[in-house]
């Protein structure tokens, strides 16, 4: 056992919270020592949560947003308009574009982007799912909405060519953000702006 813990138990549960991003060995011990401090009960209801989670949770069969259940509630509401889908890149895009408060229509979560370097390709993202929900009608704008990086932007450029014979109007968030930012950073009225002052993709 490392010195630096008194308890075997105490190093294991911090090495595990390091393990998650943005969490240092400092940061870890403190949320541990935290933990330990608290009633019995709500370290069990926090540990439940995470498992219940794990094992519970749904991804929505038309959008792929984290749901409870095999519908999300954007893509069941009614009030949404249907004929127009914002491509994001991950469940936290979609709740930065919706902190916005800008956009009413329905959603398509890729799960990444285009990244070679990372072994990460075409076929790994929903990118399939997204070309047959155009198919399928009923779709006027597909609102590319990446982040302004290398990747975003080869990503944006692929959905571009495989969508363009369709016929739907196809559009890119304005660059109210700067290049390489990610959307989940952006404050909400730059990109509330942006989406509200998108302009066609060709363009």
């Amino acid at each position: 056992m490392n010195q630096q813990y008194p308890s075997m138990l105490l190093e294991k549960a911090v090495n595990e919270f390091s393990k998650l991003p943005g969490i240092g060995r400092k940061t870890a011990m403190r949320l541990v020592l935290h933990l330990l401090r608290q009633e019995t009960s709500v370290v069990e209801a926090f540990g439940n949560a995470m498992i219940t989670l794990k094992h519970e949770v749904k991804y929505c069969k038309v959008c792929h947003n984290i749901s409870d259940t095999e519908v999300c509630q954007i893509c069941a509401n009614p009030k949404r308009d249907a004929s127009t889908i914002c491509v994001v890149e991950n469940i936290r895009d979609v709740m930065a574009v919706e902190g916005t408060q800008q956009f009413r229509g329905l959603y398509h979560v890729l799960g990444g982007v285009i990244s070679p370097m990372d072994g990460v390709g075409p076929s790994d993202l929903q990118i399939e799912s997204l070309i047959e929900r155009v198919k399928e009608g009923g779709i006027n704008e597909v609102v590319l909405a990446l982040s302004s990086t290398m990747e975003g932007d080869t990503t944006n450029f692929y959905i571009y060519r495989k969508l363009e014979s369709t016929g739907v109007k196809l559009t890119v968030i304005a660059r109210g953000i700067s290049i390489g930012d990610e959307l989940e950073y952006t404050d909400e009225v730059t990109l509330g702006r942006s989406i509200v002052n998108r302009i066609p993709f060709n363009q």
